[in-house]
């Protein structure tokens, strides 16, 4: 049996290599982003749009989502080579991403106080104005959702071509580029939601619809922020143990030549389509940890496996 040379032992914990695409693309929708917020919410308030003060609240807290998720990029290259960092610095991204989560269902719920008070105390909408800005808001929601999905698409197709991993669905995609992609579209429909409630009340004086809209709006934020919330703490907390993956090594490892039982597996995302497992085998051969490690190489999202054997008695 062939032994591992140093080099085939050596390496690094740099599992995710950035995506300088999808920063270069997340800071200029972050620069749209926040100059149209800035304008929904002054708008919001100098013409008495819930609706629309909602979708400006709702920006900025997707601008905080986008500042965040470029920071993290920054972070993540910047401590890269950080030896104090045992698995790489990739979790810098979903931290963001989890923290702009839980500031969003803050968001949220001052939106529901503020529509719920406007609806309680109506007030005189200019809508004309209101009317425009929030086309305005919409244009920009889709143009950001564009630049995003772009690359979300492509990212999509260039990590998943290789026959093991492909059915892995939305856990390997860059979560930083799927927060932003799921928060703009959640923008845009919250500003077709006010473009809805300022027509109503412009045509058909249904004055009620605007602070009914605000509600709504607050609903669907929350919404976004809880799955946000659950798909980065399962990450953050490695609770992941039921991913493909593990199915996949149990199996690699039940159809080795060589009889090995698993008492011991632990997987967890080291980077957006990168795992690292540590595998402990009951095995009655003589054989080398690097026997097990080889036969799982067949599956490229494995960055980092750790193999221990014991040595047991021949049944």
């Amino acid at each position: 049996m062939a032994l591992s040379t140093e080099n085939d032992l050596v390496h690094d914990h740099i599992f995710n290599h950035g995506n300088p695409l999808a920063e270069r693309k997340t800071l200029w929708a972050l620069v749209l982003t926040t100059i149209m917020m800035i304008a929904e919410i002054i708008g919001g308030y100098l013409f008495n749009s819930m609706a629309l003060l909602a979708d400006g609240w709702h920006m900025s807290s997707h601008s905080v989502a986008l500042g965040l998720s470029a920071l993290a990029y920054v972070l993540a290259r910047r401590y890269a080579h950080d030896t104090r960092f045992a698995f790489g610095t990739w979790k810098m991204e979903v931290l963001g991403g989890y923290t702009s989560a839980i500031l969003l269902m803050l968001v949220a719920g001052l939106m529901f106080y503020q529509s719920m008070e406007r609806l309680l105390e109506p007030a005189a909408v200019h809508y004309d104005e209101a009317i425009a800005i929030a086309f305005v808001g919409l244009l920009v929601n889709l143009a950001c959702a564009y630049l995003l999905k772009d690359d979300h698409a492509h990212h999509h197709e260039h990590h998943h071509g290789h026959d093991h991993s492909h059915n892995h669905g939305h856990h390997h995609h860059d979560l930083n580029l799927r927060a932003a992609y799921m928060h703009v579209v959640a923008d845009a429909a919250t500003s077709v939601l006010a473009i809805v409630a300022l027509f109503g009340g412009k045509l058909w004086n249904v004055t009620w619809l605007d602070p009914v809209m605000g509600l709504v709006g607050a609903i669907l934020v929350s919404v976004w922020a809880y799955g946000l919330i659950r798909d980065s703490s399962r990450v953050l907390l490695d609770a992941e143990m039921n991913v493909p993956v593990v199915e996949e090594i149990r199996d690699v490892i039940a159809a080795s030549p060589i009889a090995a039982t698993i008492c011991d597996l632990h997987v967890w995302r080291v980077g957006k389509e990168k795992y690292a497992c540590i595998l402990s085998l009951a095995v009655a051969e003589d054989v080398a940890p690097a026997y097990f490690r080889k036969q799982l190489a067949i599956h490229e999202e494995l960055a980092h496996v750790t193999v221990e054997i014991t040595r047991v008695a021949r049944p």
